[in-house]
């Protein structure tokens, strides 16, 4: 008797999923593996499908091609068999078409067209991470935690994510309208956009005072080590020596790991930096620091909030559990899994969780998340614009008075930086702290005594 082609094709998938998954990941550079055992670790459930399984798998298939309203192709089925089998996994493993597969590509390389915006699956709802510096949704009002429920007066529907995820990206200058709900909002707000050229430069400097440093990392690329690396360089050659600096991570969603690995190395001379463990051997790698601090040990301050993730949870926990910074904000994202591209050998590929991230102490940072260790409200600070009730008499008002020193000016600057961002004004005051604290150290900003 001839065997059933459903039978034959499921057989087949079965035997190309066995094979990727046998694929060993991608290598890590700079990653120091872990003593390797000789097979993938037992898993949960019987590892073989059962005839009765695989009968309905194939039973289905062919219901679908026989019954269904329109004909449905060969390859569209085969795609959403393996999208269901993924999506059924967690929120970060994925099938990836050629077209996704060169968007994820764009994506890590820092240059992509859409709308400036990460986003992840949770609670089958899509919401949105993290709004990117710089795009377009960010200068709109877009926010991390917002819910997508809606694209173009579409609603989105919780088993049809990955199509929503797919509307997102479009050709430059094309319009799309989100429906967002905010964290706090009782009803949808509507959105519109126009899709841009995004060109995320992900590491950023400034100087907040003489001597102290302000870095903005929001989100970690191919070449973010090297940028940070070279845009500190040009910071100490225009203005000296740092006393100390501020590492912002907010609103990180991450990316990858290599270059999370090569940013805390910058900041850590000995050490772990992060550990990875999964089911196969490759996956279990240890990645330490190098000789050498970018700051030579001058103190530093990292804020997080809700949306720091990923691979901007891992520098937070390398600097936080080596006490090389104090970690200020909110509790972190704790997307502690690591997610392997696994080719299927047809151009189309899996993005498959491997790995669950641990920092230097042990910590699993999945769902958990990093608790700063000073854990600052979502405040904001307004500006006092009624008029002043103070009638006692000051310096200022006697006439021909001196004009002032630039202590004023300091505290006028930190009150402005307070009203801009109440969260790094705190951080700054416990940098300066910390820098006085510091054995020999001598901050720019300290004023002489005068009496």
């Amino acid at each position: 008797m001839p065997q059933n082609p459903y039978r034959l094709l499921a057989c087949v998938l079965l035997a190309c999923s066995a094979a990727a998954m046998a694929a060993p990941p991608p290598p890590q550079p700079a990653a120091t593996p872990a003593p390797a055992t000789t097979a993938a670790k037992p898993a949960a459930t019987d590892e073989v499908p059962t005839f009765q399984e695989i009968q309905a798998f194939t039973r289905a298939f062919e219901m679908i091609k026989q019954a269904y309203v329109e004909p449905v192709a060969n390859k569209q089925l085969m795609h959403s068999a393996i999208r269901g089998m993924l999506a059924g996994l967690d929120p970060h493993s994925e099938f990836l078409d050629r077209s996704e597969l060169k968007d994820l590509s764009e994506d890590t390389s820092g240059t992509y067209s859409g709308l400036g915006i990460e986003v992840a699956q949770a609670n089958h709802q899509l919401v949105i991470v993290t709004p990117i510096d710089g795009g377009p949704a960010k200068r709109a009002g877009v926010l991390p935690g917002d819910v997508i429920v809606a694209i173009d007066g579409v609603v989105v529907q919780p088993d049809a994510i990955d199509d929503a995820i797919k509307k997102l990206r479009g050709p430059i200058g094309s319009k799309i309208t989100l429906s967002v709900l905010h964290p706090n909002g009782d009803k949808p707000v509507t959105i519109p956009l126009v899709r841009q050229r995004i060109r995320v430069t992900s590491a950023t400097t400034q100087m907040l005072e003489p001597g102290f440093a302000y870095v903005r990392i929001s989100e970690f690329q191919q070449d973010t080590a090297g940028e940070l690396t070279r845009a500190l360089a040009k910071l100490q050659k225009d203005h000296g020596p740092l006393h100390g600096m501020v590492l912002d991570l907010r609103s990180n969603p991450g990316g990858l790991l290599t270059s999370a690995v090569g940013v805390a190395d910058d900041f850590l001379g000995s050490g772990l930096i992060v550990s990875t463990r999964g089911r196969l051997p490759q996956s279990d790698m240890r990645f330490s620091a190098t000789p050498g601090d970018l700051l030579n040990g001058a103190p530093m301050v990292v804020l997080v909030d809700n949306g720091t993730a990923s691979a901007a949870e891992i520098v937070t926990g390398a600097l936080k559990d080596n006490r090389r910074a104090l970690v200020m904000g909110r509790r972190t994202f704790g997307k502690g899994s690591v997610q392997t591209i696994l080719p299927l050998g047809n151009g189309d590929a899996v993005k498959l969780t491997t790995a669950r991230y641990y920092t230097p102490d042990g910590t699993s940072i999945q769902a958990a998340g990093i608790t700063p260790d000073i854990v600052l409200g979502n405040i904001t600070v307004a500006a006092d614009r009624s008029p002043s009730l103070d009638d006692d008499e000051h310096e200022s008002d006697l006439p021909n008075h001196l004009a002032g020193s630039q202590t004023a000016s300091h505290d006028a600057d930190a009150g402005n930086l307070a009203v801009k961002d109440y969260a790094l004004s705190e951080a700054l005051h416990v940098l300066e702290g910390l820098a006085l604290a510091r054995p020999g150290a001598q901050p720019a900003a300290a004023a002489s005594s005068a009496h």
